[in-house]
């Protein structure tokens, strides 16, 4: 099971509800909005900011699709990145 989605499974109701909303601004608009940033260390990598936690997503511009990397705490995710 990817990482993302055991976090999302295993994480308590409130944050789920938080991010579920974070996939509908993803939806909306994934490239723009007050929680999101490019990473620095790579250009085709944003950040979606849900309190201390932190989505990790790529873009497929051909196939207009948003794919989610990696869910986890502020404190830890850019150490479980690669």
């Amino acid at each position: 099971m990817p990482a993302a989605l055991k976090f999302y499974k295993s994480c308590p109701e409130e944050l789920s509800k938080r991010l579920n909303k974070c996939f509908e601004d993803l939806e909306g608009n994934p490239f723009w909005g007050p929680n999101i940033k490019v990473l620095k260390c790579e250009k085709r990598r944003y950040r979606y900011r849900v309190g201390d936690c932190r989505v990790i997503y790529g873009i497929d511009k051909e196939n207009n699709k948003v794919f989610v990397t990696l869910i986890a705490p502020r404190s830890s995710v850019y150490r479980n990145m690669n």
